[in-house]
């Protein structure tokens, strides 16, 4: 796949789609902030054809600079903290409310990465509007210049709160979900180094479609049954 202003359109455009979907289909309240993530990331995935059209000059440079920010603050900022609280607030307690005695380790586990999740945000947040962002082309790609600090330690946290929350949630098809995005992350690590978050969250748009099916079996499952909650 290469990546271009039509391609990123059509992309996003059938992701959102499918988010609308599986947003419809949520039967439980607390699986919104999860079912919410493939339309979201659609709209990254938009907002990225705009930023397409700010580097080939087919858009006046502010809305170009909005373009991008919105890029920016979805890809940095936002989804950091959203993946895992969305995985705690989706699975809930590990034990029937009103239940005595401390949390199960699943429930403090998927407490620990939204904790981890929201301190990355955080920090990133503060980056990004320290900074103005920047964007260049490499062939079929774009980089963001954010100005961020400790890049590769805040990235190792990106990445431990992202992928980490899914691969240790419990939820089987969530940790299928955590499997594609991390190999996707290794991927654009090989092949994309300096185009790196592009890549990864284009390719995590696509796999985020898997939440379709989870969000129509959530209702019949339970963290306790999904998949060996310790």
């Amino acid at each position: 796949m290469c990546w271009s202003t039509e391609a990123d359109l059509v992309a996003g455009s059938v992701v959102a789609g499918i988010g609308l979907v599986c947003l419809a289909r949520v039967r439980r309240a607390r699986d919104l902030p999860l079912a919410a993530l493939p339309l979201l990331l659609g709209v990254h995935q938009l907002a990225e054809a705009a930023v397409w059209l700010g580097t080939e000059g087919r858009i006046g440079a502010g809305a170009a600079l909005w373009a991008r920010t919105v890029w920016v603050l979805i890809a940095l900022p936002l989804l950091p903290a959203l993946v895992p609280v969305a995985v705690w607030c989706a699975l809930g307690p590990a034990r029937p409310p009103g239940a005595e005695g401390p949390p199960v380790a699943g429930q403090r586990r998927r407490a620990g990465f939204a904790v981890l999740g929201v301190t990355v945000s955080v920090l990133l947040l503060a980056a990004v509007l320290a900074h103005p962002v920047t964007v260049g082309v490499r062939g079929h790609l774009l980089t963001y210049g954010t100005g961020v600090p400790y890049a590769p330690v805040l990235l190792a946290g990106y990445l431990l709160a992202t992928v980490g929350s899914l691969l240790t949630c419990g939820d089987r098809q969530l940790q299928l979900l955590g499997v594609l995005v991390g190999a996707a992350a290794g991927l654009c690590a090989l092949l994309w180094r300096l185009a790196f978050v592009s890549a990864w969250c284009a390719l995590a748009a696509l796999v985020s479609v898997l939440l379709l099916h989870w969000v129509g079996t959530a209702p019949a499952r339970s963290p306790n049954t999904a998949g060996g909650e310790q």
